[in-house]
């Protein structure tokens, strides 16, 4: 089986290196980018292969709502799970239009992030 290749969007460098790690701990799982906002995410995506993109909604220069609009006309067939330390309906559905395949809290338990990722990519 090929490995999941993930891009992880967030302005919080100890968030990235956290999850980073977690997420390269699973066998089947690889990050082969990290972003720390909007503008660099669609410059990664442009020389990164990936599969699925965790994207925080709250970052500086370009927010991941812009970013997930411009990132799928560059890669539609990225998939993005947004990621948000806010939980209301308002992020949500503003993700979904601009095209994420599903949102999660920040405070979810990594098996929960494992667990979502695989459902993306299974369709």
């Amino acid at each position: 089986m090929e490995k999941i290749r993930i891009i992880i969007a967030d302005d919080h460098q100890l968030f990235r290196n956290g999850l980073k790690l977690l997420l390269n701990s699973f066998p089947g799982f690889e990050v082969t980018g990290e972003a720390s906002n909007g503008n660099e995410f669609l410059e990664v995506i442009k020389n990164t292969d990936a599969d699925i993109a965790l994207m925080d909604i709250n970052m500086p220069e370009m927010d991941g709502i812009e970013a997930t609009r411009k990132g799928l006309r560059i890669k539609p067939a990225l998939s993005i799970i947004a990621l948000s330390m806010y939980g209301e309906e308002e992020y949500y559905y503003k993700m979904v239009d601009a095209g994420a395949k599903g949102f999660l809290l920040k405070d979810s338990d990594i098996s929960e992030v494992k667990e979502a990722i695989l459902t993306v990519v299974r369709g």
